[in-house]
Protein backbone atom coordinates (compact mmCIF):
# COMPACT_ATOMS: atom_id res chain seq x y z
CA UNK A 1 0.00 0.00 0.00
CA UNK A 2 1.38 3.37 -1.07
CA UNK A 3 1.60 6.16 1.51
CA UNK A 4 0.66 9.55 0.04
CA UNK A 5 2.33 12.91 0.66
CA UNK A 6 -0.71 14.15 2.54
CA UNK A 7 -0.35 11.28 5.02
CA UNK A 8 3.35 11.97 5.44
CA UNK A 9 2.71 15.69 6.01
CA UNK A 10 0.08 14.86 8.62
CA UNK A 11 2.45 12.45 10.37
CA UNK A 12 5.23 15.05 10.39
CA UNK A 13 3.20 18.17 11.10
CA UNK A 14 1.05 16.88 13.97
CA UNK A 15 3.90 16.10 16.41
CA UNK A 16 5.68 19.33 15.42
CA UNK A 17 2.61 21.43 16.23
CA UNK A 18 2.01 19.58 19.51
CA UNK A 19 5.67 19.94 20.49
CA UNK A 20 5.69 23.70 19.84
CA UNK A 21 2.49 24.20 21.82
CA UNK A 22 3.82 22.04 24.66
CA UNK A 23 7.14 23.90 24.78
CA UNK A 24 5.24 27.19 25.07
CA UNK A 25 3.34 25.72 28.01
CA UNK A 26 -0.07 26.11 26.41
CA UNK A 27 -3.12 24.44 27.89
CA UNK A 28 -4.78 21.90 25.58
CA UNK A 29 -1.57 21.69 23.58
CA UNK A 30 -2.83 18.58 21.74
CA UNK A 31 -5.38 20.82 20.05
CA UNK A 32 -2.55 22.28 17.93
CA UNK A 33 -2.01 18.81 16.47
CA UNK A 34 -5.73 18.38 15.76
CA UNK A 35 -5.80 21.74 13.98
CA UNK A 36 -2.82 20.69 11.85
CA UNK A 37 -4.53 17.42 10.88
CA UNK A 38 -7.66 19.31 9.82
CA UNK A 39 -5.71 21.87 7.79
CA UNK A 40 -3.47 19.64 5.64
CA UNK A 41 -4.62 20.09 2.03
CA UNK A 42 -3.87 18.55 -1.36
CA UNK A 43 -2.74 21.77 -3.09
CA UNK A 44 -0.96 25.05 -2.28
CA UNK A 45 -3.77 27.30 -3.47
CA UNK A 46 -6.40 25.39 -1.53
CA UNK A 47 -4.24 25.40 1.61
CA UNK A 48 -3.87 29.21 1.53
CA UNK A 49 -7.58 29.78 0.96
CA UNK A 50 -8.70 27.32 3.63
CA UNK A 51 -6.03 28.53 6.07
CA UNK A 52 -7.50 32.04 5.99
CA UNK A 53 -11.07 30.71 6.24
CA UNK A 54 -10.18 28.51 9.20
CA UNK A 55 -8.20 31.18 10.99
CA UNK A 56 -11.05 33.67 10.65
CA UNK A 57 -13.62 31.08 11.72
CA UNK A 58 -11.52 30.12 14.76
CA UNK A 59 -11.08 33.77 15.73
CA UNK A 60 -14.83 34.39 15.50
CA UNK A 61 -15.54 31.18 17.41
CA UNK A 62 -13.19 32.25 20.20
CA UNK A 63 -14.87 35.63 20.57
CA UNK A 64 -18.39 34.16 20.43
CA UNK A 65 -17.48 31.45 22.94
CA UNK A 66 -15.92 33.93 25.33
CA UNK A 67 -19.01 36.16 25.22
CA UNK A 68 -21.67 33.44 25.46
CA UNK A 69 -19.91 31.39 28.15
CA UNK A 70 -19.21 34.47 30.24
CA UNK A 71 -22.83 35.64 29.98
CA UNK A 72 -24.69 32.32 30.26
CA UNK A 73 -22.14 30.04 31.90
CA UNK A 74 -20.47 26.82 30.77
CA UNK A 75 -23.50 24.64 30.07
CA UNK A 76 -25.04 22.87 27.04
CA UNK A 77 -27.67 25.57 26.57
CA UNK A 78 -25.02 28.28 26.28
CA UNK A 79 -23.08 26.04 23.87
CA UNK A 80 -26.17 25.58 21.69
CA UNK A 81 -26.95 29.29 21.71
CA UNK A 82 -23.37 30.07 20.71
CA UNK A 83 -23.52 27.64 17.77
CA UNK A 84 -26.84 29.12 16.63
CA UNK A 85 -25.10 32.47 16.34
CA UNK A 86 -21.73 31.18 15.09
CA UNK A 87 -22.72 28.85 12.23
CA UNK A 88 -24.92 31.40 10.37
CA UNK A 89 -22.04 33.88 10.70
CA UNK A 90 -19.67 31.47 8.90
CA UNK A 91 -22.28 30.90 6.20
CA UNK A 92 -22.71 34.65 5.72
CA UNK A 93 -18.92 35.14 5.49
CA UNK A 94 -18.48 32.05 3.23
CA UNK A 95 -16.06 30.39 5.64
CA UNK A 96 -18.03 27.23 6.46
CA UNK A 97 -14.90 25.15 5.83
CA UNK A 98 -13.66 26.49 9.18
CA UNK A 99 -16.55 25.10 11.25
CA UNK A 100 -14.86 21.76 11.96
CA UNK A 101 -11.59 23.46 12.87
CA UNK A 102 -13.36 25.97 15.09
CA UNK A 103 -15.06 23.20 17.03
CA UNK A 104 -11.68 22.36 18.58
CA UNK A 105 -11.35 25.87 20.05
CA UNK A 106 -15.03 26.03 21.02
CA UNK A 107 -14.83 22.80 23.03
CA UNK A 108 -11.57 23.91 24.66
CA UNK A 109 -13.26 27.08 25.89
CA UNK A 110 -16.37 25.17 26.93
CA UNK A 111 -14.45 22.58 28.94
CA UNK A 112 -12.65 25.26 30.97
CA UNK A 113 -14.33 26.37 34.19
CA UNK A 114 -13.70 29.99 33.25
CA UNK A 115 -12.29 31.92 30.31
CA UNK A 116 -9.83 34.57 31.50
CA UNK A 117 -8.12 36.70 28.87
CA UNK A 118 -4.88 34.70 29.22
CA UNK A 119 -6.67 31.45 28.37
CA UNK A 120 -8.29 33.09 25.35
CA UNK A 121 -4.87 34.24 24.17
CA UNK A 122 -3.62 30.68 24.49
CA UNK A 123 -6.36 29.55 22.13
CA UNK A 124 -5.22 32.12 19.59
CA UNK A 125 -1.68 30.77 19.88
CA UNK A 126 -2.98 27.24 19.33
CA UNK A 127 -4.77 28.43 16.20
CA UNK A 128 -1.60 30.09 14.86
CA UNK A 129 0.59 27.06 15.64
CA UNK A 130 -1.82 24.46 14.25
CA UNK A 131 -2.85 26.26 11.08
CA UNK A 132 0.62 27.77 10.55
CA UNK A 133 2.34 24.37 10.73
CA UNK A 134 -0.06 22.91 8.19
CA UNK A 135 0.40 25.94 5.93
CA UNK A 136 4.19 25.64 5.96
CA UNK A 137 4.03 21.93 5.17
CA UNK A 138 1.58 22.59 2.35
CA UNK A 139 4.12 24.87 0.68
CA UNK A 140 5.83 21.70 -0.53
CA UNK A 141 3.88 19.88 -3.19
CA UNK A 142 5.43 17.09 -5.26
CA UNK A 143 5.56 17.54 -9.03
CA UNK A 144 2.85 15.70 -10.92
CA UNK A 145 4.61 15.89 -14.29
CA UNK A 146 5.89 12.29 -14.17
CA UNK A 147 2.47 10.96 -13.14
CA UNK A 148 0.77 12.92 -15.92
CA UNK A 149 3.35 11.73 -18.42
CA UNK A 150 2.63 8.12 -17.42
CA UNK A 151 -1.12 8.76 -17.74
CA UNK A 152 -0.52 10.17 -21.20
CA UNK A 153 1.39 7.06 -22.30
CA UNK A 154 -1.22 4.70 -20.84
CA UNK A 155 -4.02 6.60 -22.56
CA UNK A 156 -2.25 6.49 -25.91
CA UNK A 157 -1.81 2.73 -25.52
CA UNK A 158 -5.58 2.45 -24.98
CA UNK A 159 -6.28 4.53 -28.09
CA UNK A 160 -3.91 2.38 -30.12
CA UNK A 161 -5.74 -0.76 -29.03
CA UNK A 162 -9.16 0.71 -29.83
CA UNK A 163 -8.09 1.72 -33.34
CA UNK A 164 -6.44 -1.63 -33.93
CA UNK A 165 -9.56 -3.51 -32.85
CA UNK A 166 -11.64 -1.41 -35.25
CA UNK A 167 -9.28 -2.32 -38.10
CA UNK A 168 -9.43 -5.97 -37.06
CA UNK A 169 -13.21 -6.03 -37.10
CA UNK A 170 -13.44 -4.30 -40.48
CA UNK A 171 -11.06 -6.87 -41.92
CA UNK A 172 -12.23 -10.08 -40.23
CA UNK A 173 -15.68 -9.33 -38.74
CA UNK A 174 -14.47 -10.83 -35.45
CA UNK A 175 -16.35 -9.98 -32.25
CA UNK A 176 -13.70 -11.05 -29.75
CA UNK A 177 -13.01 -7.64 -28.24
CA UNK A 178 -14.86 -6.68 -25.05
CA UNK A 179 -14.29 -2.92 -25.47
CA UNK A 180 -12.86 -2.47 -21.98
CA UNK A 181 -10.32 0.07 -23.28
CA UNK A 182 -13.17 2.54 -23.89
CA UNK A 183 -14.28 2.46 -20.25
CA UNK A 184 -10.69 2.47 -19.00
CA UNK A 185 -9.90 5.49 -21.19
CA UNK A 186 -12.83 7.44 -19.75
CA UNK A 187 -11.77 6.63 -16.19
CA UNK A 188 -8.17 7.53 -16.98
CA UNK A 189 -9.18 10.87 -18.49
CA UNK A 190 -11.26 11.77 -15.42
CA UNK A 191 -8.36 10.99 -13.10
CA UNK A 192 -5.87 12.84 -15.32
CA UNK A 193 -8.06 15.95 -15.44
CA UNK A 194 -8.33 15.94 -11.64
CA UNK A 195 -4.54 15.71 -11.39
CA UNK A 196 -4.12 18.59 -13.85
CA UNK A 197 -6.46 20.82 -11.84
CA UNK A 198 -4.59 19.98 -8.65
CA UNK A 199 -1.25 20.74 -10.31
CA UNK A 200 -2.58 24.12 -11.47
CA UNK A 201 -3.58 24.91 -7.88
CA UNK A 202 0.00 24.16 -6.82
CA UNK A 203 1.31 26.98 -9.01
CA UNK A 204 -0.10 30.39 -8.15
CA UNK A 205 1.07 32.12 -11.34
CA UNK A 206 0.14 29.28 -13.70
CA UNK A 207 -3.27 29.62 -15.34
CA UNK A 208 -2.53 27.33 -18.27
CA UNK A 209 -1.24 23.79 -18.16
CA UNK A 210 0.27 21.81 -21.07
CA UNK A 211 -1.53 18.63 -20.07
CA UNK A 212 -4.93 20.30 -19.64
CA UNK A 213 -5.30 20.95 -23.39
CA UNK A 214 -3.86 17.53 -24.18
CA UNK A 215 -6.34 15.55 -22.09
CA UNK A 216 -9.23 17.72 -23.26
CA UNK A 217 -8.19 16.96 -26.82
CA UNK A 218 -8.09 13.22 -26.08
CA UNK A 219 -11.49 13.38 -24.40
CA UNK A 220 -13.02 14.89 -27.54
CA UNK A 221 -11.28 12.28 -29.67
CA UNK A 222 -12.60 9.51 -27.46
CA UNK A 223 -16.16 10.62 -28.26
CA UNK A 224 -15.43 10.03 -31.95
CA UNK A 225 -13.84 6.66 -31.24
CA UNK A 226 -17.01 5.66 -29.42
CA UNK A 227 -19.06 6.77 -32.43
CA UNK A 228 -16.89 4.60 -34.73
CA UNK A 229 -17.60 1.37 -32.88
CA UNK A 230 -21.27 0.87 -33.85
CA UNK A 231 -20.45 1.81 -37.44
CA UNK A 232 -17.69 -0.79 -37.62
CA UNK A 233 -19.87 -3.41 -35.93
CA UNK A 234 -22.51 -3.07 -38.67
CA UNK A 235 -20.09 -4.03 -41.44
CA UNK A 236 -21.24 -7.57 -42.18
CA UNK A 237 -19.17 -8.09 -45.27
CA UNK A 238 -15.70 -7.05 -46.40
CA UNK A 239 -14.65 -5.94 -49.87
CA UNK A 240 -11.54 -4.40 -51.41
CA UNK A 241 -12.49 -0.91 -50.22
CA UNK A 242 -13.14 -1.97 -46.64
CA UNK A 243 -9.81 -3.82 -46.69
CA UNK A 244 -8.05 -0.56 -47.56
CA UNK A 245 -9.88 1.19 -44.73
CA UNK A 246 -8.86 -1.59 -42.34
CA UNK A 247 -5.22 -1.06 -43.37
CA UNK A 248 -5.70 2.67 -42.81
CA UNK A 249 -6.99 2.12 -39.26
CA UNK A 250 -4.14 -0.24 -38.51
CA UNK A 251 -1.56 2.35 -39.58
CA UNK A 252 -3.40 4.98 -37.59
CA UNK A 253 -3.27 2.77 -34.50
CA UNK A 254 0.51 2.63 -34.71
CA UNK A 255 0.82 6.41 -34.79
CA UNK A 256 -0.90 7.58 -31.62
CA UNK A 257 1.52 9.82 -29.75
CA UNK A 258 1.75 13.40 -28.42
CA UNK A 259 3.29 14.79 -31.62
CA UNK A 260 0.98 15.94 -34.41
CA UNK A 261 1.12 13.97 -37.66
CA UNK A 262 -2.60 14.24 -38.37
CA UNK A 263 -1.93 15.85 -41.76
CA UNK A 264 -0.51 12.53 -43.01
CA UNK A 265 -3.69 10.62 -42.30
CA UNK A 266 -5.93 13.45 -43.47
CA UNK A 267 -4.15 13.28 -46.85
CA UNK A 268 -4.55 9.51 -46.93
CA UNK A 269 -8.19 10.02 -46.08
CA UNK A 270 -8.60 12.14 -49.20
CA UNK A 271 -7.18 9.26 -51.23
CA UNK A 272 -9.65 6.85 -49.66
CA UNK A 273 -12.56 9.14 -50.41
CA UNK A 274 -11.35 9.43 -53.99
CA UNK A 275 -11.56 5.65 -54.14
CA UNK A 276 -15.24 5.91 -53.28
CA UNK A 277 -15.84 7.96 -56.42
CA UNK A 278 -14.10 5.38 -58.59
CA UNK A 279 -16.07 2.44 -57.21
CA UNK A 280 -19.29 1.32 -58.86
CA UNK A 281 -22.49 2.17 -57.06
CA UNK A 282 -23.84 -0.62 -54.84
CA UNK A 283 -26.52 -2.75 -56.47
CA UNK A 284 -28.00 -4.33 -53.33
CA UNK A 285 -29.37 -2.89 -50.14
CA UNK A 286 -26.78 -4.78 -48.08
CA UNK A 287 -23.89 -3.43 -50.16
CA UNK A 288 -25.33 0.07 -49.97
CA UNK A 289 -25.52 -0.08 -46.15
CA UNK A 290 -21.92 -1.28 -45.96
CA UNK A 291 -20.78 1.55 -48.24
CA UNK A 292 -22.78 4.09 -46.21
CA UNK A 293 -21.27 2.89 -42.90
CA UNK A 294 -17.77 3.02 -44.37
CA UNK A 295 -18.36 6.56 -45.56
CA UNK A 296 -19.66 7.62 -42.13
CA UNK A 297 -16.70 5.89 -40.51
CA UNK A 298 -14.31 7.99 -42.57
CA UNK A 299 -16.23 11.10 -41.56
CA UNK A 300 -15.71 10.25 -37.88
CA UNK A 301 -12.00 9.61 -38.50
CA UNK A 302 -11.68 12.99 -40.19
CA UNK A 303 -13.22 14.75 -37.18
CA UNK A 304 -10.96 12.71 -34.89
CA UNK A 305 -7.86 13.87 -36.78
CA UNK A 306 -8.93 17.50 -37.09
CA UNK A 307 -9.22 17.72 -33.31
CA UNK A 308 -5.53 16.78 -33.04
CA UNK A 309 -4.63 19.22 -35.81
CA UNK A 310 -6.27 22.11 -33.90
CA UNK A 311 -4.55 21.12 -30.69
CA UNK A 312 -0.97 21.37 -31.91
CA UNK A 313 1.09 22.48 -34.91
CA UNK A 314 2.14 19.82 -37.36
CA UNK A 315 5.50 18.18 -36.56
CA UNK A 316 7.13 18.53 -39.97
CA UNK A 317 10.10 16.29 -39.20
CA UNK A 318 7.90 13.38 -38.17
CA UNK A 319 5.67 13.86 -41.18
CA UNK A 320 8.65 13.73 -43.55
CA UNK A 321 10.06 10.69 -41.76
CA UNK A 322 6.72 8.87 -42.00
CA UNK A 323 6.29 9.67 -45.67
CA UNK A 324 9.85 8.55 -46.42
CA UNK A 325 9.28 5.22 -44.70
CA UNK A 326 5.99 4.75 -46.48
CA UNK A 327 7.61 5.36 -49.86
CA UNK A 328 10.40 2.90 -49.04
CA UNK A 329 7.91 0.22 -48.05
CA UNK A 330 5.97 0.72 -51.30
CA UNK A 331 9.15 0.37 -53.34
Amino acid sequence: MKIGYRTIKTAVGTPIAVSIAQLLGLTNFVSAGILTILCIQSSRKRSFVTAWDRFLACAIASIYSFIFFELFGHNPIALGMMLIAFIPTTVFLHITSGIATSSVIILNLYSASSNPTSFLMQQFLLIIIGIGTALLLNLYMPSLDKILEDKQKELEDKFQEILFQISRYIRNNEEVWDGKEIIESEEMLNKANNLVERDIENHFIRNKHPYRDYFRMRYRQLEHLKAMLPLASQLERADALSERIADYFERLSKNVYPENTAIIFLNELKELRASFNLEKLPTTREAFEVRSNLFQLLHEVEDYLKIKQKYKKTDIKLVKRYERKRQESQE
